[in-house]
């Protein structure tokens, strides 16, 4: 086992090591440090919560800082967001307090002022966001000549968020080329033009995800829910009630989805803070703390605005929805199982994005459980379950005299169990637990079959169609609605609506296939009408939505027989009918005219309705 004292470190900075309860380097550190010790430029790709601050601050420290003066700064590290500046802030100031080393933060939304002043006192280190840091170059107030080291921290998650033109700037402020170290957990091809261009002759430093052996629990185990738009939210507060998480982080894409399910899981009765880029520094500050406090109970942010977070008391992260790139999620679950600690990493999506989850499998390099939606009785099983837990661990720690005659006197008039019964329900009321009946279609994912090798057409032949599921039962016609799954559609809703628009009994509506999309109901043949009258106009969810006929797919014919051409070669042709005149419509003159049914609804229905008319 190698320890930071074989890495070439100092007692000063080791002694501070052992006091924040490091025993060993994390394998990013012990490929960095001796590169970066050494003077060479660094490459680094490891994932979120792997060391790779330690990794970076260490080293720089020790070359470049100890027994120096502060006056100009000597390191600048950059890093994307307000919340990661204060992180590594934070690491550099542990890592160097008995050496006095001095670390000044330059963030966007403190005062300049205060920044300014820090600056002029003189510092070792300077930690600042790309956009800021630009602000007191141009000012005149941060002063890079004296620059030995640049650090890019989080590197794809600064391109990401626009910072390429401010970075160019800042490196072409440096007095000449100086030791730079680019740390990130994913390296798309932006970030190895970045590094062409800045880094030279890099040590390239690539950390694989941890494996997990044969038979033992991820340290972070991802596990995904598909339920319909509809049904996210009221899916969401069931997991949460189920998982009980001691702090969770809900990632969304938007500020107004922040704010949004932030007040519905209010209403639910959780307590939540939202943390989005509309918050000034003060709000940010106030969320934080009461999140490390365990004040609160999870946090709803956008992937900016939660960048660089670092909290101890951190055990779930959910996805509500899959992220808008694969590298984003990989960002999003390293906020979780931080340093050794354990987690869990759990994803909400809609079954349009099921495909994704092998894509993110295998970058992710481990399996996604799909489970289904904890149900209203599991919800309720599990709050008495933790209630039950409460109350043992009030009896055992006694001091209950004061309640005794209140509970005597009940006993008294009602029956003991009924009088624990009674005050488990008020208790419950009081935590604010919301009762959901609400019902969660169950999704099943479409398997396609796999064909065997053999199965394989011979080329120029054409592969068989898939047969159309089998005729509707002798008596039934098939209805189209265009309503399914998506929607939030189940069975019952369908023969509700079918029985109280067109006052048809149940009896006659008989079997239902509800995708995703549409549905297809089998009625009876003598109602149909009846019934696609009826539900003209009837919504569903709060939706229009179309009824008609289900049209099967239709056979290809060897001769046709309905059209005979003339004149071909010889003017414009006329088509003429061979099978009787009495079709719905007829050319006369200039114009069509509609005759033959009493209305067009009905006419279609017999078959003889063209939008398109006779060509002409």
């Amino acid at each position: 086992m190698t320890t930071f004292s074989e890495l070439g470190l100092s007692d000063s900075i080791v002694s501070s090591l052992t006091e924040l309860g490091f025993e060993e380097p994390t394998p990013i550190q012990n490929e960095a440090i001796p590169a970066l010790l050494t003077g060479a430029d660094v490459l680094g790709r490891a994932a979120t919560g792997t060391g790779k601050t330690a990794a970076f601050s260490l080293p720089l420290l020790e070359r470049h800082v100890l027994g120096q003066e502060a006056d100009a700064p000597l390191v600048l590290v950059l890093t994307p967001t307000r919340e990661l500046c204060l992180q590594v802030s934070e690491a550099f100031h542990n890592y160097g307090r008995k050496a006095g080393v001095l670390v000044t933060p330059i963030y966007g939304g403190q005062d300049y002022s205060r920044q300014i002043r820090a600056l002029r006192r003189g510092t070792h280190v300077v930690v600042a966001t790309p956009g800021r840091a630009l602000d007191h170059i141009g000012r005149g107030t941060l002063d890079l000549t004296n620059i030995k080291a640049v650090v890019l921290d989080e590197a794809d998650e600064m391109l990401d968020l626009g910072f390429a033109d401010e970075l160019d700037a800042i490196f072409d402020a440096l007095p000449g080329h100086v030791q730079t170290a680019l740390f990130s957990a994913t390296l798309p091809p932006k970030i190895a033009r970045i590094a062409e261009a800045r880094l030279v002759d890099p040590v390239r430093i690539t950390i694989a995800k941890e494996k997990t052996a044969e038979g033992e629990t991820p340290r972070v185990p991802q596990i995904a829910y598909v339920v319909g738009h509809n049904y996210r939210t009221t899916a969401l507060g069931r997991i949460l009630d189920l998982e009980a998480p001691e702090l969770a982080i809900i990632f969304t894409r938007t500020r107004m989805e922040v704010d949004d399910l932030t007040e519905s899981l209010r209403a639910r009765g959780f307590s939540v803070e939202a943390l989005h880029g509309g918050l000034d520094q003060p709000t940010r500050d106030r969320v934080m703390k009461r999140a490390r406090s365990g004040q609160i109970d999870a946090i709803v942010a956008t992937d900016v605005a939660a960048r660089g977070i670092d909290l101890e008391n951190l055990t779930h992260v959910i996805n509500f929805g899959i992220p808008a790139s694969y590298e984003t999620y990989v960002h999003r679950i390293g906020r979780t199982g931080r340093a050794g600690r354990t987690g869990t990493a759990i994803t909400i999506l809609e079954p349009r994005e099921h495909r994704h989850l092998r894509a993110i499998e295998g970058i992710t390099k481990a399996r996604i459980e799909v489970r289904s939606v904890p149900s209203a009785t599991d919800v309720r099983a599990r709050r008495l379950e933790m209630m039950r837990g409460s109350l043992a661990e009030i009896l055992e720690a006694g001091d209950l005299d004061r309640f005794r005659v209140v509970v005597e006197s009940l006993c008294e008039e009602y029956d003991p169990f009924d009088v624990a019964a009674a005050a488990m329900k008020l208790a419950q009321e009081n935590e604010g637990a919301n009762d959901d009946d609400t019902e969660i279609p169950a999704y099943s994912p479409f398997e396609r079959p796999r064909r065997e090798r053999g199965d394989k057409p011979v080329r120029g032949e054409r592969a068989p169609r898939r047969e159309r599921r089998e005729a509707p039962e002798e008596g039934m016609t098939r209805l189209f609605v265009g309503a399914g799954r998506d929607l939030g559609i189940r069975p019952s809703d369908i023969v509700g609506a079918i029985a109280n628009e067109a006052g048809v009994p149940s009896k006659c509506i008989g079997a239902i296939d509800i995708t995703d999309r549409f549905t297809i109901v089998e009625v009876d043949s003598d109602r149909v009408e009846q019934i696609i009258d009826a539900m003209e106009g009837v919504r569903f969810k709060g939706r229009e939505t179309t009824v008609k006929l289900d049209r099967p797919r239709r056979e290809p014919r060897e001769d046709r027989g309905d059209f005979r051409i003339e004149g071909r070669g010889e003017g414009r042709g006329e088509y003429r009918r061979e099978r009787g005149e009495d079709r719905g419509w007829q050319q006369r003159d200039d114009s069509r005219e509609y005759r033959g049914a009493k209305t067009k609804r009905d006419f279609r229905r017999e078959g003889g309705y063209d939008k398109r008319g006779p060509r002409r």
